[in-house]
């Protein structure tokens, strides 16, 4: 699933006009379920690394995994805050913990890659949110 992911994702971007490499990608969730902090064996490292060696511009935000290494760099999970996402090319849904505001993601990103049906009933303009 990891590689369909970022096939996806690259698609969506394609469609806006944007290409992968050098996309800003907020990806929403790191930990391997909803509501619970554990990493181990979660597909959205392996979706982070794959999206950095396509040349994205990733960030993360998680509110129960504060940090993460990915290939021997640390990274500091950023709030999911309205600026953050405006400032980025897509917001990518990958654990869809229940602290995150969904109405205000489809709201503030300017497209939304939902891996998890997260978005499901919030309406938004065609083309704004994928869903998988």
């Amino acid at each position: 699933m990891p590689a369909y992911v970022v096939e996806v994702t690259a698609e969506a971007l394609n469609r806006q006009r944007r290409c992968l490499n050098g996309a800003k990608i907020l990806c929403l969730g790191v930990a391997y379920k909803r509501g619970v902090g554990d990493i181990r064996e979660s597909p959205a490292l392996e979706i982070l690394k794959r999206l950095r060696e396509h040349g994205a511009e990733i960030s993360y935000a998680d509110p129960r995994v504060p940090s993460v290494v990915l290939d021997a760099t640390a990274m500091k999970a950023v709030e999911a805050t309205a600026e953050a996402l405006a400032a980025t090319d897509c917001a990518l849904i990958l654990t869809d913990h229940p602290e995150f505001d969904y109405r205000q993601i489809v709201a503030q990103a300017p497209l939304v890659v939902d891996t998890r049906n997260a978005t499901w009933g919030i309406a938004a303009p065609d083309g704004k949110v994928v869903r998988l």
